[in-house]
This record gives structure tokens, sequence and C-alpha cells, in this order.
């Protein structure tokens, strides 16, 4: 099989700024890091290059410190800490649907991951894409704009990163199309990708630096059902399974084109704005949301309340609905079997199916976690038994053994265990997102064992691992 070439000239106009995104990021080479990039390290200000002798700068800590407000960093996507706890699963089910279809190579072009990671790196749109490439080796394909050649306009599709406390990394756009490159199976942790720099606040007090935080509003401090949270409960690293799904932000981003459009000078966090106000205007409890014809019916009903409103009319934060990129029309004065809404209507059987197909055919291959009779978070000291029922660990911290008696069932998303984990005739086993320093050992699992596959987040595991007598994982 031979690679393939983008046929030109090329449309591209799917999916630009999949998340309001201003920056990204280019693989280092087995040869050294590319021109262009920084390292983590090397400060890159207006095109220049970085001084090999300016102190304090080398390592990941070191580059991070030493950046300037518009530097590209190189950073792998385990490097960085989330501004938001929520996101819409249903959009980035669709990114993970889209890239794991043969679609867009039966259709003559490349699979849209290479296109977005090239978009996302600065670097317009995939080029010649080799078989067998993958996102982990930007080596294995190119992109139409090379690495120091990028433009203003290349550059306003990267996603930005503000430099905290430490050199502490905190991605303030970009959560869904980087945690659709760490889920992806040729993605993952240490994927590459270069981020735009919005502010270096490295010098603040964490205090100081999360009220600057908030002032800018470079922080979304609502969870999924749009309550407040604290600092305290952001989640800790990229991957779904530290973030909870915030169904309006899903729904917002299926209206993008019908009912709003993404302006150039875009608010923070725009489609939750947009979400805010709807959860006043659409029930989503009153549509199946596993149904394609019923979840369209929401779609259309947001996307109807975002072009019926008055454009002066305040949506949520002070912002008006035409600042929020109100349409005068819906669905751009097309019929609902054109546009950009006879678009998502395409159903998977399709040669180009709709963005709600992807989405909802992803989903279906999801193992839905067990409800909890328990959930823990924060940090957990000790040994701990499950002896009954259904615990969940969300992001939490455990440092200690801990063990799950017969019929009982460990759920653990984003959590960080120091100790041994051992479980023997448990009903339900799932570990997603989650780091075990210690051994593993799962043994005889009734109803499901569950370590990987489509939307569980990749594991780290520094230990070793027995898995005996399970049902298939």
């Amino acid at each position: 099989m031979t690679g393939s070439v983008r046929p030109q000239p090329q449309s591209h106009t799917e999916d630009v700024r999949a998340d309001r995104g201003l920056g990204g990021a280019v693989r280092g080479l087995a040869a050294g890091l590319a021109v262009g990039a920084l390292t983590l390290g090397s400060v890159l200000a207006g095109g220049g290059t970085a001084t090999a002798t300016t102190p304090n700068c080398s390592g990941t800590t070191g580059a991070a410190l030493c950046a300037k407000a518009d530097d590209l960093l190189d950073v792998t996507l385990d490097q960085l800490r989330p501004t938001q706890p929520s996101v819409g699963f249903d959009q980035i089910y669709y990114k993970l649907g889209r890239y794991g279809s043969d679609k867009d190579e039966l259709a003559g072009d490349v699979n849209k991951r290479f296109d977005d990671w090239c978009e996302t790196n600065g670097q317009k749109e995939a080029d010649k894409v080799e078989s067998g490439a993958k996102l982990t080796d930007p080596s294995s394909f190119t992109c139409t704009v090379k690495v120091g050649e990028e433009t203003d306009k290349t550059r306003s599709a990267m996603k930005t990163v503000v430099i905290g406390p430490g050199g502490q990394l905190y991605l303030t756009d970009g959560h869904h199309s980087l945690t659709s490159f760490l889920e992806t199976p040729d993605g993952g942790p240490k994927t590459h990708i270069r981020l735009r720099v919005t502010a270096n606040l490295s010098n603040l007090s964490t205090a100081d630096f999360w009220k600057t935080m908030q002032d800018r509003k470079w922080v979304w401090l609502r969870d999924e059902n749009n309550k407040p949270i604290t600092t305290d409960q952001l989640p800790q690293r990229l991957g779904l399974a530290g973030f909870h799904d915030d169904r309006y932000r899903s729904l917002v981003y299926f209206t993008r084109d019908i009912g709003y459009t993404a302006p150039a000078d875009a608010a923070e966090y725009l489609e939750f704005l947009w979400g805010t106000w709807l959860r006043e205007r659409v029930d989503l409890d009153a549509y199946d949301l596993n149904d394609s014809a019923s979840y369209l019916s929401a779609v259309r009903a947001a996307s109807e309340a975002m072009t019926a409103v008055s454009g002066t009319t305040v949506i949520a934060d002070g912002r008006t609905a035409d600042e929020l990129g109100r349409m005068a029309e819906w669905n751009g004065g097309k019929k609902a079997t054109g546009g950009e809404f006879g678009k998502l209507s395409a159903p998977i059987t399709d040669k180009k199916p709709g963005k709600l197909a992807f989405a909802l055919d992803f989903r279906a291959k999801v193992a839905v976690a067990p409800a909890c009779t328990k959930t823990m978070t924060g940090k957990h000291v000790g040994p701990l038994v499950v002896s009954s029922g259904i615990t969940c660990l969300d992001g939490t911290q455990v440092t200690g053994p801990i063990v799950v008696n017969a019929g009982a069932s460990l759920v653990a998303k984003s959590a960080d265990i120091t100790g041994p984990v051992q479980a023997v005739g448990a009903h339900t086993v799932q570990l997603c997102g989650t780091t075990l320093t210690g051994p593993l050992s799962v043994v005889n699992t009734k109803q499901r064992l569950t370590l990987s596959g489509p939307g569980c987040t990749p594991n780290t595991i520094n230990g070793p691992v027995q898995l005996v007598g399970n049902p298939a994982a």
C-alpha cells in the first residue's frame, strides 16, 4: 500500500478552529528537535532563535520558565494540565470515530487526524501521509506548511498554554483536540504538539496565579451541570478519564455553522457560554441522545434558538449573541436537507457520514462503567478494601494496597495509585487513565475487566501485571 498525497486544490472547511484553538506543536524528531520549535526550553520569540547560553533554560521546567508570550513550546500531552473540568464527550467521540475509520481514505483523502495535527501544529493541513503513518511519528507524514514557515493565519489555529508556578503548563485552549490525539490508538500521552504561549506567570504565587487566571478568564470553573467548582477540583492531566461529560458542550459543538460561527476574536470558552444559555431553553432529558433522529432534533432546537434570539441579547458573561457568533439565518438560509445541518444528518453508512453519526457509532463501542455506590476523590493513605458494591476512584491519590473482594467492583479513572492492586473474583474491574506504581493482579473477574479500548484513556503501570481467568478485556 502506498502513501496518500492530498489532491490539489483542496478546500478545508470542516472543523476549522475545532476547539477555538490558538496553540499547536511539533514533534521532536529522532535526530533532534525540529527547527522553529521550542523544546520546552529554547525561547523562540517573533521567529527568532534561542540563545544557547541562556541560564537555567534547559530541560522541561527550565524551558517553560524561560518562555515568553507568543513563543512556541514543543510539549508532550502528558505535560499539560487542563483549565476546565469537563469536555463534550460526543465531540471527542466524533473525532475518534472518524480517526479510526477508513472513510477519508476511501474518498481519496488522508485521514482527518493528520489534517487536525498539522493544523494544530501551525502547519495548515496534511500533505503526504506514508502507509502506516502515526501521530507519534511526524516523520511518517508531512504538512503543507513547513516548520519555521508558519504565518499569522496558521499560528491562529494553534492551541494555547499559560506557564504557571514551577513551570507547570496549563492548557487554556484545545482540550478537545489534544484529548482526541491522546485517545486515538496511534497517539497517546507522549504525542508531541507545539503550543503558543499566552503568558508566563511562573513568578506568581499559587494564589496569585489562580486569581490572575480567573481575572483574565483563562480558566472555566463550572462543572458539567454548570455548578461552581474550585481550582483544586480541576483534572490533573488530559484524557477522557479525567474529564466529566458536559452534554451541552457537545450540543453546542454540533450547532457550529448551523446556529453560530466562531468569530475571529472569539471569547474564551465560547461554547460553554452558549451551553450555559441553552440549558434554560433546551431540555436534553427530553431527547434520546442514543438515537440519531432524536439527537438531531435537539441540535435543531438549539440552533434555531440561537438564530432566533436578538443579536444584542446578552447570552452569558456579558457577551451578546452577536459577539458569540450568532448566525443571522438558521443553517445559513438553507433547507434542513442542505447546508451544515444536511451534512450533520448523514448516516454512518454514507460515503461521508456526519459528525453525529461518527460520534454515536464510536460511543456504542465504549465500555460503560457501572454506576458508583461509593465515589472517592482527593487523597487516601493506607489500605483500601473494596468489600462490596462499586467503588469509584475519581482522580483519587491512593497510597497503600487496594484489595477488591469477590463480587465487588473497582472503577479507577485518572487515579494515582502507589501500592499493589489485587482483585480475585471481582464483578467488574476498570482502570482508565490511571497511574499505578506497584503490581496489578486481576484474577477470575466475573463480568468485565477493562484496561484499554475505545474511550479508555491509556494507563501507566509501573510494576508486574498478572491477568488470569478474566473475560475478554
